[in-house]
């Protein structure tokens, strides 16, 4: 009787569990903006950056600096705000644009501090500066992916 009972009991798990997964119910790892490679890499960037800034000369610590670690941060709350509308496609898309113009600022701020020598660690310019074009590319492929997925027809 008891080979009987397991052989019921696996029956009515298998059922359950397909029946879970079958109305969404699974038990898989929520999706989550932090799950985005493009957030990852834009967090981890938006820190290196806000460490770098605050090394700068006084002058630019509250000019360029400050400009500096609000476009990088900006980076990551478009993206983080973007996946929280990302039901309704075009906002996902318009704040996915809006962190890579954040980017884009961000480089430019990133080289005028190289270029006027306030930022004068050529290595940390270099690895901040190919950061920051990756990201760009990345973010750039996601929201074109979006894009692509969106105004195909189904």
């Amino acid at each position: 009787m008891l080979v009987a009972g397991n052989w019921i009991l696996g029956v009515v798990v298998t059922f359950f569990v397909r029946t879970q997964s079958h109305i969404g119910l699974t038990t898989k790892k929520a999706m989550s903006y932090r799950n985005l490679k493009i957030w990852k890499l834009s967090r981890e960037l938006s820190v290196r950056i806000h460490k770098m800034s605050l090394e700068l000369p006084n002058f630019e610590l509250y000019e360029t600096g400050s400009q500096i670690r609000r476009s990088s941060k900006s980076v990551c709350s478009n993206i983080v705000e973007g996946y929280g509308r990302r039901r309704y496609k075009n906002d996902y898309i318009r704040f996915l644009t809006y962190a890579l113009a954040s980017n884009d600022e961000t480089l430019n701020h990133l080289e005028m501090l190289f270029e006027t020598d306030s930022l004068n660690n050529q290595e940390l310019y270099e690895d901040l500066r190919s950061r920051c074009i990756k990201l760009g590319k990345m973010i750039n492929r996601f929201r074109s992916s979006l894009r692509d997925r969106h105004n195909s027809p189904r």
